[in-house]
């Protein structure tokens, strides 16, 4: 079995981060954690274990983090005990091709997406009983036991030919989606579930602060599930605003983000001292999906006193912004993570479920996000082009 993973070597992570000033291609050298090997996985991890041969996977941008060793090892996820290999690629469509004896809820020749897998291990897939409280809600990405270690670790990952799995960590995939929207379904859940942490009310204004895949994946969320709303974005790239727009959002882009958002909103913008700018009024809410400590902070100054600020961005490193507008402006910061469970319209339904049905309904779209396909020896080659946005990329995927 071929796999791409990350070595958690804090030696390996610190060379490379020395080196990579001074030379870019130190992430694909031999001393980076970065590795593309031929790994053992002749085993199932245990009698409910599975094993999946990968059909499409995503390049995502957490994946990219480790990739170019973009992290910091004091940062509050480097703490907890995880494994010492991580397999890249969890936006992943596979097929089950052998079940462990006690497997109930998949068969061999079944679609399946990678669910809880790469957020870390959970009460099911270690079967600890009683479940956590996270894992009995169905929000296993909160599992108070990711680290807890019990079971046997499943093999390789969706940046690769196939994996093994506990068969609680992959979710069926229906069969009128195709396999390129439903390895959609993953990025896209994120912004749902974001939606749902803080649904806008009708006429709210509403800011999506970076439109990546996260960032369109939320627009699209916004307009199938608050669509009273008033959508803006920013972008920053032509094949950012094109969907942007196409989606219904008004696109602040190329210009100061701090007087367009005055000119949106009607708030009063302030020039202090030392280049110090914020603005009273602002935004009703704003979806972080950056996640820097610049474009936090600018969140929470574009957003208006009593507002709410939500966090979807993924940053490993620890951040150094101004927090006083969560005290002096009342502004709520709260943060999201992956997937889980949700309620919505008086139904409780996984997030995975009901990003499927929205699909399903038109109420998203998946045309035109998928924009570069490359096999997987050209492994390299794709990393470059989904980080380089002047490829026009949106989301580039692995065709296995």
């Amino acid at each position: 079995m071929q796999a791409i993973f990350f070595e958690k070597s804090i030696p390996k992570v610190l060379l490379t981060l020395a080196l990579k000033k001074l030379w870019k291609g130190a992430v694909f050298s031999a001393i980076s954690p970065l590795r593309f090997d031929t790994i053992n996985a002749t085993q199932l991890p245990g009698p409910r274990g599975v094993r999946l041969k990968n059909r499409v996977c995503g390049i995502c941008a957490s994946d990219l983090h480790l990739a170019f060793v973009d992290i910091d090892p004091k940062v509050h996820p480097a703490a907890l005990p995880g494994y010492q290999r991580i397999y890249l690629g969890h936006e992943v469509v596979s097929e089950v091709t052998e079940i462990g004896p006690d497997v109930t809820q998949h068969q061999i020749g079944d679609r399946v997406l990678m669910k809880s897998r790469f957020l870390g291990a959970t009460c099911d897939s270690q079967e600890i009983s009683p479940r956590c409280p996270s894992c009995e809600a169905g929000n296993y990405a909160l599992c108070f036991h990711q680290s807890a270690g019990k079971g046997i670790q499943g093999a390789g990952g969706g940046w690769g030919d196939g994996y093994t799995c506990h068969e609680t960590e992959v979710w069926p995939i229906p069969d009128d989606i195709d396999d390129d929207s439903a390895a959609l379904i993953e990025p896209i859940a994120c912004g749902v579930r974001a939606v749902l942490r803080r649904p806008p009310k009708a006429g709210e204004k509403v800011l999506v602060l970076g439109c990546g895949m996260i960032g369109l994946g939320t627009l699209q969320a916004l307009r199938a599930l608050a669509p009273d709303a008033h959508r803006f974005a920013a972008a920053r790239y032509p094949q950012q605003v094109q969907l942007a727009q196409r989606y219904g959002a008004t696109v602040l882009s190329g210009r100061d983000l701090f007087e367009q958002t005055a000119q949106a909103t009607g708030a009063t913008l302030y020039n202090g001292d030392f280049g110090n700018r914020t603005m009273l009024g602002g935004f009703d809410l704003v979806y972080d999906c950056v996640g820097t400590h610049a474009t936090l902070q600018q969140a929470l100054r574009l957003t208006r006193a009593g507002g709410t600020v939500v966090l979807e961005g993924v940053f490993l490193h620890r951040m150094h912004i101004d927090l006083t507008p969560v005290w002096h402006q009342e502004v709520d910061l709260i943060g999201t993570v992956a997937h889980g469970r949700e309620s919505w319209q008086g139904e409780t339904i996984d997030t995975f479920s009901l990003t499927a049905r929205l699909i399903r309904e038109n109420k998203i779209s998946c045309k035109d996000l998928i924009t570069h396909r490359f096999p997987l020896e050209r492994w390299k080659e794709a990393i470059q082009t989904a980080v380089d946005k002047r490829t026009q990329s949106i989301k580039v995927v692995f065709d296995l």
